[in-house]
């Protein structure tokens, strides 16, 4: 931390245990009896006079507070219109703390483990264990009666969905960040996507619905030269260490999940240690062992594959929009991947995002005004607040066309940016992060055009029509299950994603498969799913 620090310190009991937090991580419950003390006090603190419960500004007299998120790269925090227009509704400004999103996660870590704290975490990608860890030790606060009170579009939304409160509580009864609601999801994981160019040089109609039907594309790729250089240099399939396709892939072999998933009997699965998960791999070494895959893919930069696909060079790869990676605007030439069943399966599985993610906004010990900052949020979760930062103020992106219905329309896009995205990540903190807000339809009315139409209809047709369904629920484990596993996965994790390489890359032949099943059950395999099958028992019957 510099001098220069947005974080203020309030409390030597808390910069004690704070600083021994490291060591309290895995397992105390030291501070457990904190967490319910901090939710009373917060709820009777005297910064609760300055604060009304209705209306704007939130607070009779401004105050600043401190807040940490991660920087995109494209504007300055202080300098954004959303914070600027919410600044003169509410009468509560920030200094802010942004690391770059690159190395943002070990900049949290050393926050935590420094003693002193922003007084808000907002967008920071708090992990379950993050809350459950640090909410035990009182450096988060209890939440749950700051919403009751104080976020009336929060609640609203809990009561009309229950679930919502269920997968934001710990087991210990609190919550302790608040979710981004995302009412239009559907992406478990960005699709992948068909380089049109090719498709059209090949004369190729119907895309492959089969792992055989796939590979034979594929070869084509490799074989025709559909970008029409002369040169062999087509990669049929990119990755980035298998991240990027590898859910959609494992699908084929009926597997929901990367890692742990359950299925529809609520049995939970270690992806890992199946037999489909095999036979993913025996698939992929294939492709490697044919130039079919990227021979870099385990060496290669998301920058790197991109730059790859600006000289188009790929023919299917994964992105959020397949010309985030070719470049150019967007274009209905580039079809959505269709998912591919392989002859062990019926039909592909398909996973589904749950329309819910945690650890968006957390309020911590710190904070001097726990109720200004859940009225500031909870604004978010109204239509009007979840405009304002997804969009920017309006008059900048957009205009209002019928206040009634929500519809609205774009304003001309100012000559310097090269696309709406572009111009938006300058507008608002709610560009490529995980913010605290509401995403409901009403925000895309009458802003939709002819590229996202088209992406509605390949959802409609290639995942929706699949009967997907989200890995896994949103969950936690208690502090001495979260302990356990953290203890378990910190070598096994590490001896996954090698043997995962070496068996694609033929480093490792698929005949060590036994042995690496006994290393896994010998690393604790085994206990990792039963942990998680108790918390999904729990989870279920809660």
């Amino acid at each position: 931390m510099t001098n220069q620090s947005p974080f203020r310190f309030r409390s030597t009991f808390m910069r004690k245990t704070g600083t021994v937090a490291l060591s309290l991580v895995l397992g105390t419950t030291l501070l457990a009896g904190c967490s319910g003390g901090k939710a009373e006090e917060a709820a009777k603190s005297n910064s609760a006079e300055n604060v009304s419960k209705e209306g704007f500004p939130i607070v009779k007299e401004k105050i600043t507070l401190s807040m940490m998120g991660p920087d995109v790269g494209l504007q300055n925090w202080k300098d954004m219109p959303a914070f600027q227009e919410m600044e003169k509704l509410t009468n509560v400004s920030f200094t802010f703390e942004n690391p770059p999103l690159d190395s943002f996660e070990t900049k949290k870590n050393l926050v935590f483990a420094s003693g002193e704290y922003p007084d808000i975490f907002y967008a920071s990608s708090l992990t379950q264990a993050d809350e459950v860890n640090y909410g035990n030790q009182g450096i988060l606060l209890p939440l749950e009666g700051l919403i009751d009170n104080y976020a009336p579009n929060l609640k609203k939304l809990m009561d009309e969905d229950p679930s919502i409160r269920k997968s934001i509580t710990t087991p210990d009864g609190h919550i302790y960040s608040l979710p981004v609601i995302n009412q239009q999801s559907i992406w478990y994981r960005s699709p992948m996507w068909y380089n049109g160019d090719f498709l059209e040089a090949l004369k190729v109609k119907d895309l492959p619905t089969t792992t055989e039907g796939l590979y034979d594309l594929l070869v084509r790729f490799r074989d025709e030269d559909p970008n029409g250089n002369g040169k062999k240099d087509e990669i049929p399939l990119a990755s980035v260490k298998l991240d990027d396709i590898r859910s959609w892939l494992l699908g084929a072999w009926g597997i929901y999940g990367e890692d742990i998933y359950n299925d529809a009997d609520g049995k939970v699965h270690f992806a890992r240690t199946e037999e489909g998960y095999r036979e993913f791999l025996t698939y992929m070494n294939r492709l490697w062992n044919e130039n079919l895959l990227d021979h870099e893919t385990f060496s290669q930069t998301p920058d790197q594959k991109k730059a790859k696909g600006a000289n188009n060079q790929l023919g299917l790869f994964q992105d959020w929009h397949a010309y985030f990676t070719h470049g150019g605007k967007p274009t209905t030439k580039d079809p959505m991947f269709v998912p591919v069943k392989s002859d062990a399966v019926d039909k592909p599985a398909v996973a589904i995002h749950p329309g819910l993610s945690t650890g968006s906004f957390a309020i911590t010990e710190s904070n001097p005004s726990p109720e200004a900052s859940m009225r500031w949020v909870d604004y978010m979760y109204s239509y009007e607040g979840a405009m304002l930062f997804d969009k920017g103020p309006e008059g900048l992106m957009y205009e209002t066309v019928n206040e009634k219905d929500h519809t609205k329309k774009w304003k001309e896009l100012p000559s310097q940016y090269n696309s709406r995205e572009d111009y938006r990540g300058t507008l608002t903190p709610n560009y490529g992060t995980p913010a605290p807000t509401l995403l409901s339809p009403d925000l895309q009315k009458g802003l939709k055009e002819e590229f996202d139409t088209w992406v509605d209809k390949q959802n409609d047709e290639k995942i929706l029509a699949y009967d997907p369904q989200p890995p896994f629920p949103i969950l936690y484990l208690t502090q001495e299950e979260q302990a356990e596993i953290s203890s378990l996965r910190a070598d096994m994790d590490t001896y996954i994603e090698q043997m995962e390489a070496k068996f694609v890359t033929g480093q490792e032949p698929l005949t060590s498969w036994d042995t690496y099943l006994a290393t896994i059950k010998q690393m604790g395999g085994d206990r990792i799913i039963e942990i998680y099958q108790v918390a999904y028992d729990r989870w279920k019957s809660s």
